[in-house]
């Protein structure tokens, strides 16, 4: 609502009509400078804006406004405010800022796919190699884990899955009968592998699935990882 009076203010008014469409396309933009990731993720009404030189100028404006800024409040206000007064009425679509913000670490590597619609940035302890951790990147775009680490998940998320599983296994025939401590115990076995299944370290390495990812990159390499799509 704020955003359709400030563009109303500017005498924007075809762009406030717009400001409620849906914005399913778009751009992410990493730009890497030592340790330092910069991240602009930026969504659209279509793919022909999200590819056009003026939508492409802005997300490299933005970034070059965090840089500037003290913290990703800031940008972000600033950032919003540009669109409204410059950009919206040049690419005259509705547009979401998503992201906008700074990531340091020791050792750092990111990736946008093709698309330019998913990327993720990683980052690890000092010392590991950085295509190596580029690789990983690529896998965290296409694996979408959830957590680092198994120990990661929190107990609610596990206890949740739990009630689920229990009722789609006394859903099934195949079970009718068994005592419920029975299926509590098939239950536990395959909570570690939701454990499993959703924690980068041990995902099946999408270029190598024989390896796990921390056999990969290191079990205690990886200090964060970060996951953008649109």
């Amino acid at each position: 609502d704020m955003a359709i009076d400030l563009l109303r203010k500017k005498g924007l008014a075809k762009a406030a009509k717009r400001a409620g469409n849906e914005t399913s396309e778009g751009k992410i933009k990493i730009v890497l400078e030592g340790s330092t990731a910069y991240v602009a993720v930026v969504s659209c009404e279509t793919d022909f804006v999200a590819r056009n030189e003026t939508f492409e100028a802005m997300l490299a404006h933005f970034i070059d406004i965090r840089k500037a800024s003290a913290t990703d409040e800031a940008a972000i206000a600033q950032a919003e405010e540009l669109k409204a007064s410059e950009y919206t009425l040049k690419v005259g679509e509705n547009m979401q800022i998503r992201t906008l913000t700074k990531i340091e670490g020791e050792v750092i590597a990111s990736y946008v796919h093709s698309n330019a619609k998913n990327g993720a940035v990683v980052v690890a302890k000092a010392g590991t190699n950085p295509d190596n951790l580029k690789q990983v990147a690529m896998h965290v775009v296409a694996s979408n884990p959830q957590v680092t680490s198994p120990t990661d998940i929190s107990e609610d998320i596990v206890t949740k899955e739990k009630e689920i599983q229990l009722a789609i296994m006394k859903e099934d025939p195949k079970n009718a009968g068994k005592p419920e401590e029975i299926l509590t115990k098939i239950i536990e076995g395959k909570m570690t592998k939701f454990r499993e299944e959703n924690a980068l370290l041990t995902q099946p390495f999408v270029v190598n699935p024989d390896v796990k990812v921390g056999d990969f990159i290191g079990k205690d390499a990886i200090t964060a990882f970060y996951r953008y799509a649109i």
